[in-house]
């Protein structure tokens, strides 16, 4: 056997291969480290002291206006009630509170939360909302008190830079001291103790832990989380996790947790520098969802409405005298009004109260743009949609005893059919019935057996679809049966009011605006009212139904065994 048959050519080791890459990962692990402390030290040097971190700039405030722009209905932000407080001044429930609802970390990392700012990333990426965002409590406060809200590289590594050597320079009370000091509460309200005089007449110190849960829950959405606001249910279930998540950090024991979520939460009584607070309310509702919070806080942004004063003060005082006389009539202590022009859909007036400003009976809930049942003001729609489907003013109905359910005997004197399911038979507020009648005046009238009637020609999908196209923006569900007619689903009253200015307007419809223009503090116009749809809808059918009923024969008859016949 020769030599070289056992010669084997020898393999170049492999880590010959890695050496360039290991030295090319030094190098951009080297670099990247003193890029990081390059930038540390650049802006490091940017740290304010303890007392300018106290004090922040007053910005341009947001007026919102009526449509005249002469009379001022509310200045957000004009005045900062603010208030200093040291930290033994802050009940721990208070801290407490405050991390749970916005940085549960807090007392374990540096400044910056890696895993919140990776969580945050995933879920803005997946589309997905959470509870906390990925700035940390040290990160809010440097952004709010010494930089901006700019969507800048440079802003948000002087943010990181500053919450670092903020964490290495302050301990983690005086930090937490130092935000609650600072944060936005709404209402013009800036740190704990205005917050806590603002909405509970007291100092910060006698905070119970409810009260404390309800201020940490604030600066989420300061606007429509406010005790003063319309999604009351809202800032309680936030409270309510703020609770839980105390009790899962630790910071109290469950029974305390359940005894502060049942404790009663008595809000003062809010200043009363605001005019036409419920519409207010919902102006300032609307451009903060569009512009952001903080460019409604800061930028001077200068909001015409199109309320009318003049109308909007006399609607106050109906309210005001017609609640009244409901107390003492029905023992009703609540009224609501919408007023708007037909032709272009502007609101002229919003009362959504008897008192906004009288929380003990819910003054500060807008009822005119929250789902009530419309009782009878929700027949035209079935009428409108009969109309489109043929039948006329002049079709016959009749105002007799009528049983709607197939299953029971048509004599309707009986509650339950076979299956124990009720009986439907409506009858009117008089307990009388007219006969034959027309549509019109069955209309006129609001005859309860008549419309029901007319529903069910009409039918209820069509009918819900008329309605909807017509502006209303519920009923929603799919279990709506012949009551629907009566009030038997709810609508907004805003919505209604909008919806039979289609009939006002001889079918053409205006979607409902409340804004005139916005424009910045250079005067440049941010936003104006869409152009109106001038198109006809189908409800031109009432331009041709005129009033009083001509003596001419139906053109149309239900008779009652037709109607039966159609019911089986």
């Amino acid at each position: 056997m020769r030599k070289n048959d056992f010669y084997r050519p020898r393999k170049k080791p492999t880590w010959r291969w890695l050496r360039p890459l290991l030295k090319l990962a030094l190098w951009l692990f080297i670099t990247g480290v003193l890029f990081i402390l390059g930038s540390f030290v650049y802006y490091a040097k940017d740290l304010p002291s303890l007392s300018q971190l106290n004090e922040r700039q007053i910005n341009e405030s947001t007026k919102i206006f009526d449509r005249t722009g002469k009379v001022i209905l509310y200045d957000i932000h004009g005045e900062e009630k603010r208030t200093i407080v040291n930290s033994n001044q802050i009940p721990d429930n208070a801290k407490y509170a405050a991390v749970a609802a916005e940085d549960a970390n807090f007392y374990n990392h540096i400044g910056v939360d890696p895993r919140g700012i990776l969580r945050a990333a995933l879920y803005d990426i997946i589309g997905r909302k959470i509870s906390q965002g990925g700035s940390t409590i040290t990160q809010q406060f440097i952004k709010k008190a010494v930089l901006s809200d700019d969507r800048t590289w440079a802003r948000k590594i002087k943010e990181l830079v500053l919450a670092l050597e903020l964490e290495r320079r302050y301990s983690k009370n005086e930090i937490l001291t130092l935000y609650l000091n600072q944060v936005p509460y709404g209402s013009n309200t800036y740190g704990i103790e205005a917050a806590a005089q603002t909405f509970f007449s007291k100092s910060a110190k006698d905070l119970t832990l409810a009260e404390s849960a309800i201020l940490a829950a604030l600066p989420q959405a300061p606007s429509r989380l406010s005790p003063y606001g319309s999604h009351l249910d809202e800032l309680k279930t936030r409270q309510e996790y703020i609770l839980n998540r105390l009790t899962e950090l630790g910071y109290i024991s469950k029974p305390d947790a359940d005894a502060a979520k049942k404790e009663p939460l008595k809000f003062a009584v809010a200043a009363h520098g605001i005019k036409a607070p419920h519409f207010v309310m919902y102006i300032k509702e609307y451009i903060e969802n569009k512009y952001g919070r903080d460019a409604v806080e800061t930028q001077g942004l200068k909001v015409y409405t199109t309320l009318d004063w003049d109308l909007q003060q006399a609607a106050e005082q109906i309210i005001s005298d017609g609640a009244k006389a409901n107390q003492k009539k029905y023992g009703a202590s609540n009224a609501a009004l919408a007023a708007a022009d037909p032709k272009t859909g502007q609101i002229l007036a919003m009362v959504g109260s008897a008192d906004y400003f009288d929380t003990a009976n819910d003054g500060n809930f807008n009822v005119t743009t929250s789902d009530r049942q419309p009782g009878s003001s929700f027949k035209p729609f079935a009428y409108a949609t009969a109309f489109t489907k043929g039948f006329t003013p002049d079709t016959v109905l009749f105002d007799t005893p009528t049983e709607f359910n197939p299953n029971c005997p048509a004599d309707a004197n009986q509650d339950k059919d076979q299956y124990g399911l009720d009986c439907y038979h409506p009858g009117d507020y008089d307990d009388k019935f007219r006969g034959p009648l027309i549509a019109r005046e069955a209309l006129a009238q609001s005859l309860n057996i008549p419309s029901v009637q007319m529903l069910y020609l009409a039918g209820i999908n069509d009918t819900i679809k008329t309605a909807k196209d017509m502006g209303i923006t519920s009923l929603n569900e799919n279990y709506y049966g012949l009551s629907l007619v009566l009030g038997g689903g709810e609508v907004k009253l805003l919505d209604e009011v909008a919806a039979y200015g289609v009939f006002a307007n001889e079918g053409v419809k205006n979607d409902k605006t409340s804004i005139l223009k916005i424009e910045d503090k250079s005067g440049d116009i941010l936003e104006t009212p869409e152009p109106p749809s001038l198109a006809p809808t189908p409800l031109y059918i009432f331009r041709t139904a005129p009033w009083p009923p001509k003596p001419a024969p139906p053109k149309n008859i239900a008779t009652p065994g037709r109607l039966a016949t159609r019911l089986l």
